[in-house]
């Protein structure tokens, strides 16, 4: 039990398993959601489900597709969730090399506030069309450039920001003067003025609706509201009653920035359950099981209020088999904190998650390939790697610059191939993303935009033995080390002292220990020999395997 359990073997999956599983369960929904898809021809319609898990110390939720994990979301029910968080703080210093200000919010570490992030509409994503201007009239903001900033907010004066990237490891929070509030349909953006659609709503028709009910939106001065892509083919009282509930959460904030004092905090994000009824429960989800009556109670009580009609979906759990397992959802999940990742034809993925990138090596393991001569076997093994390395970096919520090495394709059609279904398979992930085409040294590049840290590093701590690096010293180097050393202190002794025999004791790890009494016993003699002292040692395994100390026997002093 003194030994760490060894790493379990990649997992394998039988998809088509988990795609009968919930074929049966989509037959078994409710009568009028069975009519609806029968009316709306989804006869070949995915069929989604959302599973939430409730336990003591965590809540989970799975979303799953044709019985698949495509997403995967914990939330530890004794940590606060910053993302999103909005904050009424103190600048605390500005660093003009940095261009960055930082804010005491009254956490752990004071935020980071990029001078960018401090211009009004300075986060106005590429991502969104604007169709609408609401500027403040007569308003003379004299935040208009960078220059500007340090005499808008000088060092002691308050700020509301609002976290948009968590702490990670040592680095404190980032924050954002651009607060924005999301919505079902809407996302409010108290001081942006500016109103927008999404690009990815592509219909042109679609786009111009959207347009005419912004215009119709009665908005305060100064606001703005970007209609996000669940909006879409919405009717516009949707939108009317989610600018309603948004406005009434504003006005909560902005009576506590008058008079709450600083640093203090403002607003949080809702929890998973607030989450799944806001964000994830879409119309394209079939249904959702909840395993906690009051998580299941909570959830229809915010359904009522923001989509009604969605109440049909959910339903509580009450089986005596855990949910996640019940749904085939738990093997799923273990496989993601698994370094190797079996694919279908035999191929396998390989991922390292390090401090600056991720690399993935795809290998092409036990495979099934058709052909003798293989090169259906590596399009297929890199097509199928790029299918799961998306799910993997959804799963894992991994970010950053993350490098992947496919098996080489010669040919650069084949190459194509693969980049463009790279492309497909991550056109659904909601992170901020950008993939580069496979280099000439054969590796695609992906950056991908991550708010918190990834599931792993909630899961693991750094090894307290290894610290992280992952290897010790051996037995044999640490030996050679303790004879250096041993060398090195006698030489000094005898250069200061007679020639006395000298008596030195040594504490050191069990199994260094094996190695001076068995294949460096003869070096260790020739050692007391020739410099005419007497070793002795004494092994415990509190030691760590690459410590060790030399005390002196007559004086109990221990030799530096």
């Amino acid at each position: 039990m003194s030994l760490a359990p060894e790493e379990p073997s990649p997992i394998t999956i039988d998809k088509s398993e988990l795609r009968t599983g919930a074929i049966e369960r989509a037959k078994n929904r409710p009568i009028r959601e069975r009519i609806l898809s029968f009316f709306r021809k989804e006869k070949d319609k995915d069929y989604k489900e959302l599973i939430i898990n409730t336990e003591a110390l965590e809540r989970r939720v799975a979303r799953i597709e044709n019985g698949i994990l495509q997403g995967f979301d914990v939330e530890r029910l004794d940590e606060d969730r910053m993302v999103g968080a909005i904050f009424k703080g103190k600048v605390q210093n500005l660093e003009p090399g940095l261009k960055a200000a930082f804010v005491d919010i009254g956490q752990e570490k004071n935020a980071f506030l990029h001078y960018w992030d401090m211009l009004p509409g300075a986060n106005n994503d590429p991502s969104i069309e604007i169709v609408r201007e609401n500027k403040k009239r007569g308003s003379n903001n004299e935040v208009k450039s960078v220059k500007d900033i340090p005499k808008a907010f000088p060092i002691g004066s308050e700020i509301v920001v609002q976290i948009t990237k968590a702490q990670i490891g040592s680095k404190g929070p980032r924050t954002t003067t651009n607060l924005s509030l999301p919505g079902r349909f809407l996302v409010l953006m108290p001081y942006a003025g500016q109103c927008g659609i999404s690009r990815k709503i592509e219909e042109k028709s679609e786009r111009n609706r959207l347009k005419s009910i912004i215009s119709n939106l009665s908005l305060r001065e100064g606001m703005g509201v970007i209609i996000r892509t669940a909006g879409q083919n919405k009717p516009e009282r949707f939108f009317m009653r989610d600018l309603h509930l948004l406005l009434q959460q504003w006005d909560e904030i902005e009576s506590k920035i008058k008079t709450n004092h600083v640093p203090s905090f403002l607003y949080q994000e809702p929890d998973l359950i607030g989450l799944t009824a806001r964000d994830f429960l879409t119309d394209d989800v079939d249904r959702v099981q909840v395993d906690k009556k009051a998580d299941y109670d909570r959830l229809i009580e915010t359904i009522q209020k923001i989509s009604p009609k969605s109440k049909s979906k959910v339903s509580f759990f009450d089986e005596e088999i855990p949910i996640f397992e019940r749904f085939n959802v738990e093997r799923q999940i273990e496989q993601t904190f698994m370094k190797r990742v079996l694919l279908p034809s035999g191929g396998e993925i390989v991922m390292e998650e390090t401090e600056a990138l991720v690399s993935i090596d795809v290998n092409t393991g036990s495979h099934k390939g058709n052909r003798k001569d293989g090169k259906n076997f590596i399009l297929q093994a890199n097509i199928e790697a790029a299918i799961e390395v998306s799910r993997q970096m959804r799963l894992r919520n991994l970010g950053g610059l993350v490098i992947i090495d496919f098996i080489d394709m010669k040919n650069k059609n084949d190459q194509r191939k693969v980049f463009q279904k790279m492309k497909a398979s991550m056109a659904e992930d909601k992170a901020k993303h950008n993939i580069l085409p496979i280099s000439q040294l054969g590796i695609m590049q992906i950056t991908r935009q991550r708010h918190d840290e990834s599931n792993s590093s909630g899961i693991y701590d750094t090894c307290p033995y290894c610290v992280g690096r992952g290897i010790v010293k051996s037995a044999r180097s640490v030996s050679i080390e303790i004879q250096r050393r041993l060398s090195s202190l006698v030489r000094a002794n005898n250069a200061n002292q007679d020639k006395a025999t000298q008596k030195l004791k040594v504490f050191l790890h069990p199994g260094v220990l094996r190695r001076l009494r068995g294949p460096d016993a003869k070096l260790l003699q020739k050692i007391e020999r020739n410099y005419n002292i007497k070793i002795s040692f004494e092994s415990s395994e509190s030691y760590h395997m690459e410590n060790f100390k030399f005390v002196d026997e007559v004086s109990g002093k221990e030799i530096r």
